[in-house]
């Protein structure tokens, strides 16, 4: 194959937490934020905690990956699903196809858009640091950073329009949005750092920023403004993911909770909490959400020794399957047909790329 490499104008970096670190172990990410600080929002409903069962509509597909444990991080409307294990991966119609990406210098892919464009992370000649990349048809992009030397690309719309985060002059770390050959800073909620997670078809972004009390604060971008959407009352929360609609959802403190996290969903300045199935499962976080509001994540019990994944629907929590049928899993993404991807454990205790569709 033929492989082109080009470079946008003004090549710079990104750096920070991303998509492919964040998604992976999101729920563990909340556990870094050291302030405990409650900050109730009053637009934040209760939510509910209901029993968990486990779903008997889905079934559970192993990728067939040949390195091991890695997890699947994107699918996009066709059933074409991206992902990592040990080398960035594209799977479609059973072929896994592991050369497509890595001979091109990815090494983490993290979404992919109708298109088939790929964007993630990778190493590039000459570069000094991984860069944010874009692929189409075994074309690589490097987009550049925001002035420093790393940056990450961890969400792509229909449009083409990507987002991430990047390094810049001065070793912050902040959000940016890339659309046709430029790289714009996003800017914080008053704070030193932001980071883009999730963007719609409309061009609205998701994603974390610090703000100017050192909180982390989940964070909606929009025509050049940045809206602090707030808490569940506690002093961290993230958005992962937006759809269409404008529903972002994402995870956050809880008010008393200390570090325990709670899934939710945000829509028209209404924070609400997604709740945990009750039992073991005390946090939860969400990681995707598709047109018809569907939201995949993950569910743990306290410290995060047992992890399932799960997926809301009209507000019933349904844990999906492992491909073990016990162990861990994470769901990730989950596409406008309902099709599921994330990790599981799989033979050999091994967590591996999972596919989940209704039979």
């Amino acid at each position: 194959m033929s492989v082109k490499v080009k470079s946008s104008s003004g090549s710079r970096w990104l750096g920070e937490k991303s998509r492919a670190f964040l998604s992976a172990t999101v729920l563990l990410t909340a556990l870094a934020c050291t302030s405990e600080e409650s900050l109730t929002e009053p637009s934040v409903a209760a939510g509910v905690t209901a029993e968990m069962r486990v779903a008997k509509t889905y079934t559970a597909l192993d990728l067939d990956t040949p390195f091991g444990s890695g997890e699947a991080t994107a699918i996009n409307p066709a059933g074409v699903v991206v992902g990592n294990v040990g080398d960035a991966f594209i799977w479609e119609k059973g072929v896994l196809l592991t050369d497509e990406l890595a001979t091109v210098g990815f090494f983490r892919a993290f979404d992919i858009n109708p298109a088939g464009q790929v964007v993630g992370a990778g190493f590039l000649p000459g570069a000094d640091g991984f860069h944010a990349l874009l692929w189409e048809k075994g074309v690589v992009t490097d987009l550049g950073t925001l002035g420093g030397v790393l940056s990450e690309a961890t969400a792509i719309n229909p449009k083409g329009q990507v987002v991430g985060w990047s390094f810049t002059s001065d070793w912050s770390t902040h959000a940016f949005l890339w659309e046709k050959g430029v790289m714009r800073d996003l800017g914080t909620l008053g704070g030193a750092t932001s980071s883009a997670l999730g963007i719609n078809p409309k061009g609205q972004v998701v994603g974390y920023s610090t703000t100017a009390t050192g909180l982390t604060h989940a964070f909606l971008w929009e025509n050049g403004v940045m809206q602090d959407l707030g808490t569940l009352g506690g002093g961290f929360s993230l958005a992962e993911d937006i759809n269409a609609s404008g529903q972002v959802v994402g995870l956050s403190y809880i008010a008393g909770g200390g570090a325990t996290t709670h899934a939710f969903i945000w829509e028209k300045g209404v924070m609400t909490d997604l709740g945990t199935p009750g039992g073991e499962f005390v946090n939860s976080g969400a990681n995707a959400i598709n047109a018809a509001g569907q939201v995949v994540g993950t569910v743990a019990s306290e410290g995060f020794a047992v992890f399932r994944p799960v997926i809301w629907d009209k507000g019933v929590i349904t844990e999906l399957a492992t491909l073990s049928g016990g162990g861990f899993g994470q769901a990730l993404d989950i596409n406008p047909a309902g099709q599921v991807v994330g990790m599981s454990t799989g033979q050999f205790s091994l967590q591996v790329p999972t596919l989940w569709t209704r039979k």
